[in-house]
């Protein structure tokens, strides 16, 4: 009799947990499925500089814009900078830095820059390079004993080119996105018995593993921990006093990526059930945390289109120069103008386009007309790089011949 009772149990317990999985995928899809902004000009947004009559056409344009891509793409906010003549001309944060806390994005608004990261790591390389403390062609164990000979020379020109050979980082999965690193050099065990995949110089492959070694050389060359070298010779001359980097002790509150991290039932139940019934603890967004990043989800429904979901926050301490830093869009055209105009290197050799461009943050430079425009968002699918364009083309468009 018993084992009648217990085959209904059993058929009965699976149907159960797929009836609260489908509840919780539609409560899910309906509570993050919202159009964020059904009116496009009651996005809120907020600015730190008004720029002059001659400015106030682009400025008005450039806001209808924006606030016209938000609405379309459903992206939870954005800022941008614009600068010339060394001072920045406008700057204002549009939509949510939060969905759920409703944090307004502002001009001082902290983004991930993830990879663009490296642009920073690039000018702190520089400055030493014109100090003759580093050189493009000595190879990196010069710099970074540690890390082994391959079977072809690697030298600083290599890995600052991208065209080192060495693998990059395998996404949310790679061991460094589980650990905390004070300095570069505790990174290299997850990569550095690692062949190369081609003869440097070959090919050409990003690599956030070579631009690991990059922050261990400017660390070794600086005698100086990385983050403070940087800080000091950089940041703190360009007056980029919003832009900094994930440290080892930097807060973790969930330990996401870390041995304490829910496990993944326990993470889908939270993230299915009880963030849509508002059961779960409601986040706290900082004034100096960075924005939450959201990136879209249940694409496959067309009830769900507009889904989207945060990203967990993992700490990228271990990936140093490679994309542990965050940044504002005026503290990215302080860059652009320092470097475009030679106050932080000797001038580029008449530089035109993009220092960077990724889905996250663009920094463009219209060098013939003196201008710098910077986009960041926390919206992982947004193009930064045509909005910066064409922020760029409104503005250059106000210049008088």
């Amino acid at each position: 009799m018993a084992g009648n009772h217990s085959r209904p149990a059993r058929i009965l317990g699976p149907i159960g947990l797929l009836l609260i999985v489908v509840l919780g995928t539609w409560l899910f899809a309906t509570a993050m499925g919202q159009v964020l902004h059904p009116d496009p000009q009651a996005i809120p947004s907020t600015t730190q500089s008004h720029p002059g009559a001659s400015w106030s056409e682009a400025v008005d344009r450039t806001r209808s814009h924006i606030r016209a891509s938000l609405a379309e793409q459903n992206l939870p906010g954005l800022s941008v900078a614009v600068g010339t003549g060394g001072t920045i001309l406008w700057s204002e944060g549009f939509g949510w830095a939060d969905l759920e806390t409703r944090t307004p994005v502002t001009p001082a608004t902290r983004f991930r820059i993830g990879t663009a990261s490296t642009v920073l790591t690039a000018a702190a390389a520089g400055r030493l390079l014109e100090q003759e403390r580093l050189a493009l062609d000595h190879e990196i164990q010069s710099y970074v004993p540690k890390y082994p000979k391959k079977q072809w020379p690697v030298t600083l020109r290599h890995l600052l080119a991208n065209s080192a050979g060495l693998d990059t980082d395998s996404g949310e999965q790679d061991p460094l996105h589980r650990q905390r690193c004070a300095q570069p050099l505790e990174a290299l065990p997850s990569f550095a018995q690692s062949a190369l995949l081609f003869q440097p110089g070959t090919q050409r492959r990003s690599s956030s593993y070579g631009w690991i070694l990059v922050s261990a050389a400017v660390e070794s060359a600086a005698k100086q921990p990385f983050l403070q070298y940087i800080g000091e010779q950089v940041f703190q001359p360009l007056k980029m006093t919003n832009t900094g980097a994930e440290s080892a002790t930097g807060e973790n509150p969930e330990g996401i990526g870390e041995p304490g991290e829910d496990a993944p039932f326990m993470t889908l139940f939270r993230n299915l059930i009880l963030q849509p019934l508002g059961i779960a603890s409601p986040r706290v967004q900082r004034p100096e945390d960075p924005a939450t990043v959201y990136t879209p989800g249940f694409r496959y429904s067309p009830a769900a289109r507009h889904g989207l979901h945060v990203v967990p926050p993992r700490n990228l301490s271990c990936f140093a120069g490679a994309m542990a830093f965050y940044s504002t869009p005026s503290d990215l055209v302080r860059l652009g103008m320092a470097i475009n105009g030679g106050a932080l290197l000797q001038p580029a050799s008449g530089y035109d386009g993009e220092f960077m461009g990724r889905r996250v943050v663009s920094l463009r430079v219209l060098r013939d007309k003196g201008l710098i425009v910077a986009v960041t968002s926390n919206g992982s699918s947004v193009d930064t790089s045509a909005l910066a364009a064409k922020v760029a083309e409104t503005f250059a468009q106000s210049i008088k011949p």
